[in-house]
């Protein structure tokens, strides 16, 4: 039960999230990522019975990159907080199928939530259940098929990314569900939680976590284009 741990300290620890792996449980029944976090620790601190782990902040089952977790109870707390109040700086990169109109600037929109569908849509201000997203886009490079973006959300809506490039006529590469073309050959999404920012919860040190893009062609080149 392999994980890519990218970051580790006494309070915290982030991993490389691939595709496919979940970060709550499911009706599939498959393992979610931070029982096997946990099982990682257990094996390397040689700790036996039950190892603390906070869930801080989640990402969708087809989209790769940073998932932070807490080791103590007195940084998932501080952690929580810091994510309430909008202090990590969260960047993403999205392989998408269209060129934007505008190569950079800023999406809000107003997004509803279809928990039958697990979908969210983009809805005028005011329709009951809609909450404002917000996020910044830039095109940072492209090939010849496809475009991509750095995306920096400023709130944490269902599928906000998704749904707001989406409607913005730039869906996400192998998204199926937002208006992709074609699915990816491994069920994922070209949706990447590139790097997260923020000041420790408990040394106040400045922390900035880098994730590897998915070992894949496109990828690679783009991250070559950079």
């Amino acid at each position: 039960m392999s994980i890519d741990v990218i970051y580790e300290d006494n309070h915290l620890i982030a991993v490389n999230k691939s595709s496919g792996d979940i970060t709550q449980g499911d009706k599939t029944g498959d393992t979610p990522l931070p029982d096997k976090v946990k099982k990682w620790l257990a094996h390397k601190y040689n700790k036996p019975g039950n190892v603390f782990l906070g869930v801080i902040h989640r990402l969708d089952r087809p989209t790769s990159g940073i998932v932070v977790f807490a080791k103590t109870s007195k940084a998932l707390s501080r952690m929580n907080a810091l994510f309430k109040t909008r202090d990590v700086k969260k960047t993403y990169w999205a392989i998408v199928e269209n060129k934007p109109k505008i190569e950079k600037g800023t999406l809000v929109n107003f997004l509803q939530k279809n928990n039958k569908q697990n979908k969210s849509y983009p809805v005028a201000k005011g329709v009951a259940g809609a909450k404002e997203a917000t996020l910044d886009y830039q095109l940072i490079a492209e090939s010849d098929r496809y475009f991509l973006l750095e995306v920096n959300p400023h709130t944490g809506r269902h599928h906000q990314i998704r749904t707001q490039l989406a409607a913005m006529g730039c869906v996400i590469k192998g998204d199926l569900k937002y208006g992709a073309k074609n699915s990816n050959n491994d069920g994922s999404i070209s949706l990447h939680a590139r790097a997260l920012s923020f000041t420790h919860p408990v040394s106040k040190e400045k922390i900035y976590i880098e994730a590897e893009v998915p070992k894949d062609k496109l990828w690679s080149f783009f991250e070559n284009q950079r």
